[in-house]
């Protein structure tokens, strides 16, 4: 029995970084997903790629996998094995949590791997590529 589903999204996306004082540009907000985190020392927005703005620093080319939520909040060790399961097969990722469910980022060259990586312990990946 699979542990849990995840689907593969079709966006690529890419991850910026401001300094914690910059606003927010306007054309994120067009995006029909985004992510933003603001801490006392950084602000990081994960966009679609065809979303351009300017950013201190900006890693591109990431895929993301999205956890089937909702997830309960009294469910444990979801993102931690799902994370174990891609460390052990060298894939680094950029994880995010929502109300809801669990993304994971990763490069778009290791999709392949992790989705292999992730159906040989148990996950069940749907992928449409």
């Amino acid at each position: 029995m699979a542990k849990q589903t995840l689907q593969l999204l079709d966006e690529l996306f890419n991850i910026h970084s401001f300094t914690p004082e910059t606003s927010i540009p306007t054309q994120v907000f067009d995006a029909k997903i985004y992510f933003i985190g603001k801490t006392y020392d950084e602000l990081s927005i994960v966009v679609p790629s065809y979303i351009a703005i300017d950013s201190l620093e900006v890693e591109s080319d990431w895929r993301a996998l999205e956890v089937m939520g909702p997830l309960g909040f009294s469910l444990t060790g979801i993102l931690s094995n799902i994370s174990g399961v891609l460390a052990n097969n060298d894939i680094s990722i950029f994880a995010i949590s929502t109300f809801d469910t669990d993304y994971i980022l990763l490069k778009n060259d290791n999709v392949n791997k992790a989705i292999r990586a992730l159906r040989e312990n148990d996950y069940l990946v749907i992928n449409d590529d």
